[in-house]
């Protein structure tokens, strides 16, 4: 199962650069990396990225980060899931630009 994070273009250019990242100010305070379900992924864009353009959506297959990967509760009792380490730049499955169109961010055909 693929999962999902949304990065702005600086944050996805550090993890390209550096290999490795614990993600963005939002990750750092709570002390994991928050992803989405495919089906979750156009609500988080909408409440968290709302109107930002230049993302980068990148799919991470759940089964790869083992343990460190938790599912826990959020928004309204749902599941999300939340990574407790770095994510590697090797953990990336693909990544593509999440474009802006029309005020609404813009997912790749079948995501959701």
């Amino acid at each position: 199962m693929l999962i999902y994070k949304i990065f702005r273009a600086g944050e996805w250019r550090a993890l390209r650069e550096n290999a490795t990242t614990r993600g963005a100010p939002v990750d750092l305070a709570d002390g994991y990396i928050h992803f989405s379900t495919a089906a979750q992924a156009p609500e988080t864009a909408a409440k968290h990225f709302a109107g930002e353009d230049g993302l980068m959506l990148v799919a991470v297959e759940a089964a790869a980060l083992g343990d460190a990967l938790k599912w826990e509760e959020s928004r309204g009792g749902v599941l999300f899931p939340h990574l407790y380490r770095a994510l590697r730049l090797e953990d990336v499955h693909w990544a593509q630009p999440l474009p802006l169109e029309g005020g609404a961010h813009s997912f790749p055909p079948g995501l959701t």
